[in-house]
């Protein structure tokens, strides 16, 4: 085994969200060490087939050693699920059952401390779930300019001590380069307010989610990819996605809302003239969300929210 112990989330919920056909074919877009598509895999037939997809090297290698039992009825591609289409494509698969998408950083990620994701621990200031990607979080902390320090960390991050942060990296780095995770939460810690450090946990936490973000340009990928994921599911084919923060979930909420309800006709018209027709129903209008049981055993379950979209 590589060391890659990712434990999924939600995993009985998130499963049984599929509803899946053991003939059937299942794409994992995050599979991570391989928890779900595990999972996945004990369900399918020898028939069934599960694409299990993930950007990082570490993560394929980890769900590769996991899912070495499974044979042919698993297929694992190291990639990034925006790709989502041209995988399929090559595999000559037009349309599949379901997909699964687990948001985020991992648990592995975070707890190693060579990734640079955590605020918690000193490493280099990296942040590529794609380590072949160029940019690393030290590229954008010592290049960018003070306005759009600014904006990533307002916008990414809701850090509302975004300016006096960006103001205090670009001061720091004058002195030298940033180049440690640890050395980025003081300069963090010293920019804003003492009020700040009293409540709302440690005052490095959004920044690091906004640079993160920033790095591996996570939100554009959830939205350029949920609609074509959509178009993908065969009839009453699931999208499931897990979500850790508001920025995602909303724009989760979001699609599926749109793809059930498209029509943009005025709402005091008798009909529907518009001609935008449904794409299906989001299956719970409330998000699915971890239970005691699982929150005391995970603790990275308590900001997860599982959501739905059944294709009609």
């Amino acid at each position: 085994m590589t060391g890659y112990d990712h434990t999924p989330v939600l995993p009985e919920e998130t499963i049984g969200s599929l509803a899946i056909v053991p003939d059937g074919i299942y794409v994992d877009g995050t599979a991570g060490g391989g928890g779900h598509s595990k999972l996945i895999a004990e369900r399918l037939s020898d028939r069934g087939r599960l694409i299990a997809v993930d950007q990082d090297e570490e993560a394929v290698r980890a769900a590769s050693d996991r899912l070495r039992n499974y044979g042919d009825r698993v297929t694992i591609i190291r990639d990034n699920y925006r790709n989502i289409k041209l995988i399929l494509n090559d595999l000559g698969i037009r349309e599949v059952n379901g997909i699964i998408l687990d948001i985020g950083v991992s648990s592995h990620q975070l707890d190693d401390a060579g990734r640079g994701f955590s605020y918690m621990k000193d490493g280099p200031l990296d942040m590529r779930m794609d380590r072949s990607s160029s940019i690393t979080a030290a590229d954008i902390i010592n290049n960018y300019e003070e306005s759009e320090l600014y904006s990533i960390i307002r916008r990414y991050g809701e850090e509302r001590y975004a300016g006096p942060i960006a103001k205090g990296i670009v001061k720091a780095r004058k002195a030298g380069r940033i180049e440690t995770t640890l050395g980025l939460s003081e300069v963090i810690s010293s920019s804003v307010p003492a009020k700040a450090k009293r409540t709302g946990g440690n005052p490095a936490m959004r920044t690091f989610q906004a640079l993160r973000i920033e790095v591996n340009h996570e939100l554009d990928a959830l939205s350029e990819s949920l609609d074509i994921m959509i178009d993908l599911l065969a009839p009453k084919g699931r999208l499931s996605v897990i979500t850790f923060h508001s920025l995602e979930d909303r724009i989760v909420k979001e699609c599926f809302r749109r793809n059930e309800n498209p029509c943009t006709c005025p709402p005091d018209f008798p009909v529907c003239v518009c001609g935008k027709k449904s794409r299906g129903i989001c299956v719970n209008r409330k998000a699915v969300t971890a239970g005691d049981k699982e929150l005391e055993s995970n603790p990275r379950a308590h900001s997860a929210k599982l959501r739905i979209f059944e294709k009609k």
